[in-house]
């Protein structure tokens, strides 16, 4: 047993003396309870010393060792023990989820949201980069349907021209149709008294013009003269090697280079002429069949498009063909009002090649702005070859006058009624038909033209697709096996 000197009396009052032994007594009790069972550890019991508000110490405990000696406590071990197992349970409690951790499984790698945020780049860049993108991709797609056109020109302009013979003359084949006759029959009536038509207009125009051809080369050839002289008599007062150095450069210009040898020459004779005999055997047997089938062609065409989309291709298409109808038969009135007033003006001066003339405006005058102008400028050059420089301003006045009437009469009724679309929207067109495929080009430019302007103004007032569509995008996922989306699926993509 030990014995404790200091331990507190009656009403908490130790027995050593001092100035304040109540307060020391407690003290005492207090700190030497907590160093006794700190080294309680080492198997002794050492005595706490109670120290009064003196400062001196009472008693200490003293533990089971040998003569129960007292013992004072060791200064600074207590805090280095506390140390080092604090230590220890850090180092412990490491190890163990090290452990952990090892013997888990690895958790599955997941995308999660980025950090980088639409928010750190400016809102104008952001804008502009979608709408370069965005115009780089329609550009991209345009090169690349005008570079197949031009590829496969030989073949598509033939069936553009078969459309627009198409769009002429399909009231005469409904008509006949009406009568009677079987749809088939009646479209062969039509195209093969259209083609005796164009053959016998191109046959008398070409009679003409051979006929006349000598009378106006000697015209040309005292022309040249009366320029020749009038160079040299001119304000211009030119000299005979000057005039023949401007002959010089133009004939060159004219005639073809003298590097080429025969053999490449007949080569591109005989390909154009191939293209033309080709191009004229499509347009034949395609407008056959557009007038005869075209129906069913355009049905089958809107069969490949999907079937919640077939609604707006077969509105669509019907919306072009109508443009296209009604482009065709305006441009055939003006252009027949051009070569009817062209004519009579040449006929009245005297001018020759008068059919040629009337045949030539005819056909430019399918090129809006241009054509018939360059037209008249020709019958302006005829007129002033073989009659003299009064008649070709005279000639020159009707073609002015007839242009007039065109533009501000005719072009303002017809085209402005039926075709709504802009002289730059021509001009554009017309520069893109002659750099896809020369001339023939500018003839089917403003007509296409026309037909996407009506199909785009259709379906920027369409309204959306309806119960309609749903029900044949929903039978297309039906039959491919699939699980069709619903309308608030549809709604958020």
């Amino acid at each position: 047993m030990s014995n404790d000197a200091g331990r507190p009396g009656n009403g908490g009052r130790g027995e050593d003396p001092g100035d304040n032994p109540g307060t020391g007594s407690d003290q005492g009790s207090d700190q030497g309870s907590d160093q006794g069972s700190g080294q309680a550890a080492d198997g002794r019991s050492d005595g706490g010393t109670r120290t009064g508000a003196g400062g001196t110490v009472a008693g200490a405990v003293a533990g089971g060792g040998a003569g129960g000696r007292r013992r004072l406590p060791i200064p600074g071990l207590r805090p280095r023990i506390q140390d080092d197992e604090g230590i220890a349970q850090r180092l412990a409690h490491q190890w163990s989820q090290m452990r952990e951790e090892r013997k888990a499984e690895p958790e599955p790698i997941t995308a999660g949201p980025s950090n980088f945020t639409r928010a750190q780049v400016p809102w104008g860049l952001d804008l502009a980069a979608a709408w370069g993108w965005r115009f780089l991709v329609i550009v991209a797609a345009g090169y690349v349907v005008f570079w197949a056109v031009g590829f496969f020109a030989v073949v598509v302009l033939p069936i553009v021209v078969a459309l627009l013979i198409t769009a002429l003359v399909s009231p005469v084949v409904a008509g006949l149709q009406r009568i009677g006759l079987p749809r088939g029959l009646s479209a062969f009536l039509v195209v093969l008294a259209s083609l005796a038509f164009i053959v016998a207009l191109l046959t008398f125009a070409g009679q003409q013009v051979a006929n006349g051809a000598n009378d106006l080369a000697d015209q040309t050839v005292k022309g040249l003269d009366e320029v020749k002289r009038w160079l040299k008599t001119g304000p211009l007062h030119a000299s005979d090697s000057q005039i023949q150095h401007y002959i010089g450069r133009a004939q060159e210009a004219i005639t073809p280079s003298p590097d080429k040898s025969i053999l490449s020459r007949v080569t591109e004779v005989g390909t154009a002429v191939g293209h033309v005999v080709a191009g004229l055997f499509i347009v034949l047997f395609s407008t056959y069949f557009f007038l005869a089938d075209g129906e069913r062609i355009w049905a089958w065409m809107v069969r490949l498009s999907p079937r919640a989309g077939r609604r707006h291709v077969d509105s669509s298409g019907r919306v072009a063909w109508v443009s296209l109808t009604q482009f065709v038969r305006a441009t055939v009135i003006v252009a027949g009002t051009d070569a009817i007033g062209i004519v009579i003006v040449a006929t009245i001066l005297g001018v020759p090649f008068v059919l040629a003339i009337g045949v030539l405006v005819f056909l430019g005058a399918f090129v809006p702005m241009v054509g018939a102008t360059v037209a008249g400028t020709i019958a302006v050059l005829v007129a002033l070859v073989d009659q003299g420089p009064i008649t070709a301003l005279f000639m020159l006045g009707g073609v002015i006058l007839v242009q007039q009437i065109e533009g501000h009469v005719l072009q303002p009724f017809l085209m402005g009624r039926w075709v709504s679309l802009h002289p730059l929207g021509v001009i554009v067109a017309i520069g893109c038909g002659v750099l896809v495929a020369g001339i023939p080009g500018a003839l089917v430019a403003v007509p296409f033209a026309a037909a996407v302007n009506a199909v785009v103004q259709h379906l920027a007032n369409y309204t959306a697709p309806g119960d309609e569509a749903e029900e044949g995008l929903a039978e297309d996922y039906r039959e491919m096996g699939e699980r069709a989306p619903s309308r608030e699926t549809l709604e958020h993509e």
